[in-house]
């Protein structure tokens, strides 16, 4: 049977050849005119996820009509040597880059981050840890990615949030609020918008960057040290050596004074920030194919497309529901009851709890309830849920379709000793008592919410094993080629000869290969 294209072009030509009432003879050779060829045609599949498209009100990028900087401005090279420096680390032995490395997704590929106490500073990933091991740090690195695009908040638990919440503007259309002010009181600090506010926060964490330095002191006096040890003035003059960090300022903010009016934590949060709003990464397949490239994924993610924007009632898996628009979040907080383990936050069970959203709130309706992370460059960013649990996509959502029985699976091979990361750790088992109790009653907080129909609650969702497979796919389609490679991604990475201090961490991996 022949083609359609054939047949057209066979007709075309019978049409040419007669030369009959009027027409042209037929032309041959180089001058003959080149054919144009038939319009693609929407397929089955097409049309019924181009109408869901057109449902959803989807764009392809959500970084649309928003002012983001390139990686280029000056502001943002400062913040990149600033943010791969351990200067702002308390004692010296971490910098923000030690949780959120660009060839890792803008995290650190853990299941929880190790900050301060490393063995080798410089390595990044798995393979980190201090002396046992054990990680220090309670939460999953969120990736830096597309950080700019994030309008309502930021952390898990959005301890950092924009009291209005504003579409478009990252915050910085009205006050926000932090956790030096309180909860819905706009900080006066917080800076123009969301990741300026965040930039203030790393530094302060015991386990993440602070360490012991003035564990006794405010967040406004540790800054103020920082500010001080990076412009070598007053309670920080010569904690550095080789520091160029006066002149790299001067450059980027096109000013001549002193280290001391211009080297202050306000500008240091600023510069970082700017770095990481430069981070944007939404060039994927799947905005090629919403721009009108059908050929840009393959049937199985359109597959995968349609069940993830269709509604459980019509046989999809609602996951639009929680992971909405372009930027796939709703920025709000669901109870999913994903594994818990590790540190914790203080809450139950020898403090080994995290009550997630609540510890912000105070409200008991928001416990065991976490931000949803925006599902852009997904493929890069494992392992997977605030304890990084799980190392797949495949597991997230078989936890998803039956939570409970994950689980239990996830408890009954091991926990977390089966995790990469706690491969070699000594007396493994018994390092977080309480972690299956801490999740049953997370588990039994989504049947809580399911039975009382709360709008929060996880969808009870019913796919079979081929339909999470096209929705993994699907997934897939929404990873940036850019964050996959290295030279793609070297203008975020500063090379050794760039550092403005004998601190520059120059990332290896855990076989000393450069990150």
């Amino acid at each position: 049977m022949w083609t359609r294209s054939i047949q057209l072009i066979f007709v075309t030509a019978l049409l040419y050849g007669c030369g009959g009432d009027g027409e042209e003879p037929t032309v041959v050779g180089d001058d003959a005119p080149t054919p144009t060829p038939p319009p693609v045609q929407d397929g089955p599949l097409d049309i019924e996820l181009r109408t869901l498209i057109a449902t959803h009100e989807l764009t392809g990028d959500p970084s649309t009509g928003r002012n983001l900087p390139s990686i280029n401005d000056p502001l943002a090279q400062l913040g990149q040597k600033l943010f791969f420096t351990k200067a702002l680390g308390g004692e010296l032995d971490s910098a923000c880059v030690s949780c959120h490395h660009p060839v890792l997704g803008g995290s650190d590929a853990l299941s929880l981050s190790v900050g301060i106490g490393a063995v080798d500073p410089d390595l990044l990933g798995p393979g980190r840890g201090d002396e046992n091991g054990v990680p220090n740090v309670p939460r999953n690195a969120p990736t830096t990615f597309n950080i700019g695009m994030r309008d309502s908040a930021l952390f898990m638990d959005s301890r950092i949030a924009s009291l209005g919440g504003e579409n478009g503007q990252n915050g910085s259309a009205s006050g926000i609020s932090t956790p030096d002010s309180e909860l819905g009181v706009i900080d006066t600090d917080a800076g123009e918008n969301l990741p300026v506010a965040q930039s203030r926060f790393p530094v302060t964490s015991v386990e993440e960057m602070r360490g012991e330095l003035e564990t006794g002191e405010s967040n406004d006096v540790l800054r103020a040290h920082l500010a001080a040890r990076i412009g070598d003035y007053g309670v920080g003059s010569g904690e550095l050596s080789n520091s160029t960090w006066l002149l790299e300022f001067q450059t980027a903010f096109q000013s001549a004074a002193s280290a001391e009016f211009l080297i202050t934590y306000d500008n240091i949060a600023n510069a970082l920030a700017t770095y990481e709003r430069s981070q944007v990464f939404v060039s994927n397949p799947w905005k090629a194919y919403v721009d009108g490239d059908n050929d840009a994924i393959s049937d199985n993610a359109k597959q995968g497309a349609i069940l993830f924007f269709t509604e459980t009632n019509d046989g999809g898996g609602s996951c639009f529901e929680c992971h909405t628009g372009d930027l796939f979040t709703d920025e709000d907080h669901h109870a999913i009851a994903a594994p818990q383990f590790g540190p914790g936050k203080g809450n139950a069970n020898n403090g080994l709890g995290d009550f997630g959203r609540e510890n912000v709130s105070g409200n008991a309706n928001d416990r065991f309830r976490f931000r949803t992370p925006s599902l852009l460059n997904i493929a890069t960013t494992a392992p997977y849920m605030h304890t990084g649990a799980y190392e797949t996509l495949q597991q997230v959502l078989q936890h998803y379709d039956g939570p409970r029985g994950e689980v239990d699976d996830f408890f009954d091979d091991g926990g977390w000793c089966q995790l990469e990361q706690y491969a070699n750790v000594a007396n493994c088992e018994n390092l977080y008592p309480g972690s299956r109790q801490n999740t049953d009653q997370a588990l039994n907080k989504i049947d809580d919410e399911r039975d009382a129909n709360d709008p929060q609650a996880l969808p009870n969702i019913n796919l079979n094993n081929n339909e999470r497979d096209q929705i993994v796919a699907f997934l897939q389609t929404l990873t940036d080629p850019c964050v996959e490679s290295r030279v793609c991604l070297s203008p975020w990475i500063p090379t050794a000869n760039e550092a403005a201090d004998d601190h520059q961490i120059n990332a290896v991996d855990i076989n000393g290969n450069a990150l």
